[in-house]
């Protein structure tokens, strides 16, 4: 079988590397993949969110199975390209989509069918959000933009003055282009945060093992939000006791909404989570594998990864016994110095075998190119994932591999994992 694996991030790596363990997969072609992707799959030239050069590729060279990974080119319907054609593809149709690709409609969505969530309001207007704002006078709060921002589209305001600049920043700074035309702003929630990936074939959703992202750039959460910075899995706040009562009223509930919206959602949804003190409410939907959750989400998975995304497309997921390791997982983000704001690369990556691996974890290259070594080419550059047979085992071997690797201005979280531990 051919298998074309749409994107070229750290997921897309970790999507790859658990695809290589199908016997029936011969040839795995990523698009556009990066450096260390080429070492396990044939990179392919063409944009993640270029269609229609998506599907003519696929359709020369008798592609039998597509994953499209990332958040833009499922948003924009690829999927749906695919099939027209008669080419399975895993991920959500356009429709089910906009569950990621509109903030507006997902919160709609959970509002009128009684998913738990924070109390919001949405605009299109900059005075009326701000009027808003002073109204409710409650500090921190949540400024969210409407679509896609590469999960960076959220302000977090300590005060008016802040929540004042958040706003024009989105709506008339445009700092995240067209997605701000509309914002959600919502209270603050506290507790503790999960994340939560499901495959769902429309019938049935089946969460996978729990994960704890670290969004902020900085130790401590300080910082600016980035696209996260490391993640560890399981998350031990994702008790037995609130995975059931998430299952009856939010994963179940948001499965079954979507099919009575005539957006019936196959492939994988994820759930950002909050555990409050008034019980657990999302925070975000994703239509997608997350990006550093996959990292450590899928080393722990031991049903083939294959054969899931045929069930899901086949819509017969509740025919497979999903299995996870009891094992912990640890990936600790190695991101060029600066992001997620100005930041160089091309710097060369010193540690890494020609195979892009260093010894005692598995190297998953989000930014990276190879010509005559590996170089750093994106804001984010490796994710430097390792297991133990406990948390702090995980987190203790991925610091001990990051520690091997060098490249010019390298800059990671010293604290991943430290506060579930």
């Amino acid at each position: 079988m051919k298998v074309l694996v749409v994107g070229g991030g750290g997921r897309e790596h970790a999507i790859i590397k658990k695809l290589k363990q199908n016997k029936r997969i011969s040839t795995i072609y990523a698009a556009p993949g990066n450096g260390g992707i080429s070492c396990d799959a044939t990179c392919v030239a063409i944009k993640a969110t270029d269609i229609d050069s998506m599907v003519a590729f696929a359709q020369q060279n008798k592609i039998d199975f597509v994953v499209v990974a990332p958040d833009d080119p499922l948003v924009l319907g690829m999927v749906d390209s695919f099939e027209a054609v008669g080419i399975k593809a895993f991920g959500p149709n356009k429709a089910a989509a906009i569950l990621e690709g509109s903030k507006v409609f997902s919160k709609e969505l959970m509002k009128k069918y009684n998913i738990p969530t924070a109390a919001y309001e949405t605009f299109d207007n900059v005075d009326e959000a701000i009027a808003y704002v002073k109204s409710q006078n409650s500090y921190p709060t949540v400024i969210k933009a409407d679509g896609l921002a590469l999960g960076k589209g959220v302000i977090i305001a300590e005060t008016l003055a802040e929540a004042e600049e958040g706003i024009r920043s989105i709506m008339e700074d445009k700092v995240f282009g067209a997605s701000g035309n509309h914002i959600v702003i919502e209270e603050f929630l506290t507790g503790p945060e999960v994340s939560v990936l499901s495959f769902c074939d429309g019938k049935t959703i089946v969460p996978m093992v729990s994960a704890m992202d670290h969004k902020r750039a900085l130790d401590n959460d300080k910082g600016l939000n980035t696209g996260g910075m490391g993640t560890i899995a399981p998350n031990p706040f994702f008790t037995e006791d609130v995975l059931k009562e998430c299952q009856k009223t939010i994963f179940e509930p948001t499965m079954e909404a979507m099919n009575q919206e005539g957006r019936p959602f196959k492939g994988v949804i994820f759930f950002g989570l909050m555990i409050t003190p008034n019980g657990t409410k999302v925070i975000e939907y994703n239509c997608r594998f997350g990006d550093p959750e996959t990292q450590v989400v899928l080393p722990l998975l031991k049903t083939d990864l294959y054969d899931i995304f045929e069930a899901v497309v086949d819509e017969r997921l509740n025919e497979i016994n999903i299995e996870f390791d009891t094992k912990s997982a640890a990936c600790v983000i190695m991101a060029s110095g600066g992001y997620p704001q100005k930041y160089q690369t091309d710097f060369e990556i010193s540690g890494l075998d020609k195979n892009g691996q260093c010894s005692g974890a598995t190297v998953y290259h989000s930014g990276t190119k190879l010509d005559t070594a590996f170089k750093t080419a994106g804001g984010r550059a490796l994710g430097v994932s390792t297991l133990g047979d406990t948390l702090n085992d995980a987190i203790t071997n991925a610091y001990c591999a990051v520690d091997t690797i060098h490249f010019k201005h390298a800059h990671y979280r010293k604290d991943i994992g430290k506060k579930a531990l």
